[in-house]
């Protein structure tokens, strides 16, 4: 297991985090996502832990807050000093039927940030990231909230999650000009069946150097290994077909993981994570189980080593299609990447 910095604070996180999604269960899609109660959740936290996993990811709205509360005793049921594991958890979703429980006003933000430290049972997060947009909020309400949360101790770091790289830009601008706590992250989802983030978002990321968490690498399971053009969805997929894939493009890229897999000694889902973690982009990738055995093959991915071949294959098979401005970016750069003055765009 390898340990990176976390953007450009001196935060060191492990390559895989264990996120928490599957823990408690509770009522609609948290149902189907899973259901794993404290004993199991809490061998799934000591097989991360044993497996060199320092990072745990949750949310409030996990199980409408089991999930953080299983989280924090699986903590302190296996004698885990608090600066040994870093937490991030989440907000922004509905916590309640009131119109204001929920969202990244103010008011919001600073209840829930007391609440999630309530279930854990922590006076403190290593992160705390807005879940989403929030198109009510003022930008520099939410920043000016976090701000609170940072300086009151109750938060480490801050980050944000499923945002646009103009908004990551814009709360960035906002918070150095006055000063104040900015996003160090973004979570985002990023997999082989899905690469828009590479458009806009990774040169962001890149440019201001930002850490990046990738929630579900697998496409919700699609790159587990278990579908085939001829075995319809089972599992996760099979109740929550999300996150979308273009299922045809997908079966093309699957094709070649298993031709690598088969040639590596490894499995389909660990050649997914290999590809990622091979990404320089990526601080870690967050992985998620029912069963522990599951996790333990995640976890392997870490010593699957993919070859430039094996690289090159792999994107050019998930390759995006051109879109503008980005082919016209890519076309007028070549006038200041070292050619001669007046010398016209290179073409392919």
């Amino acid at each position: 297991m390898q340990y990176n910095q976390f953007g450009r604070t001196g935060l060191f996180v492990s390559e895989l985090c264990l996120g928490t999604m599957t823990f408690g269960g509770g009522d609609g899609m948290w149902q189907k996502i899973g259901k794993l109660q404290q004993d199991e959740a809490t061998q799934m936290v000591r097989t991360a832990i044993d497996g060199g996993i320092n990072f745990l990811d949750t949310a409030n709205v996990y199980a409408e807050g089991l999930s953080e509360k299983i989280t924090g005793q699986a903590i302190r049921d296996l004698g885990l000093a608090r600066d040994e594991v870093v937490v991030a958890t989440k907000a922004y979703g509905p916590m309640g039927e009131g119109v204001n429980q929920r969202g990244a006003g103010r008011g919001h933000l600073l209840n829930a940030i007391d609440a999630s430290l309530d279930r854990l049972g922590m006076d403190h997060v290593d992160l705390y990231q807005i879940h989403g947009w929030d198109p009510a909020a003022p930008v520099e309400e939410t920043l000016r909230a976090l701000e609170t949360i940072v300086a009151s101790g109750r938060a480490r770091y801050v980050g944000v999650s499923n945002w646009a790289a103009w908004q990551i830009a814009k709360a960035l601008g906002i918070a150095e000009r006055l000063g104040i706590a900015a996003p160090v992250s973004l979570q985002a989802y990023y997999s082989l069946v899905g690469r828009g983030l590479e458009r806009e978002i990774v040169p962001l990321l890149e440019s201001e150097t930002l850490g990046l968490m990738v929630w579900s690498p697998l496409a919700g399971g699609f790159l587990s290994g278990k579908y085939t053009r001829d075995k319809g969805a089972e599992g996760r997929r099979a109740d929550f077909d999300f996150p979308p894939v273009d299922k045809e493009h997908g079966f093309a890229i699957l094709d070649i993981m298993r031709e690598i897999a088969d040639a590596r000694g490894a499995s389909v889902a660990q050649v997914a994570l290999a590809w990622l973690l091979a990404k320089p982009v990526v601080t870690s990738v967050i992985v998620g189980a029912k069963k522990t055995h599951q996790l333990e093959d995640n976890l392997g991915a870490v010593d699957v080593s993919l070859s430039d071949e094996d690289m090159e294959r792999l994107d050019k098979a998930s390759a995006l299609r051109p879109e503008y401005p980005g082919w016209m970016i890519e076309r007028q750069s070549s006038y200041r990447s070292g050619g001669r003055a007046g010398d016209p765009p290179k073409d392919d």
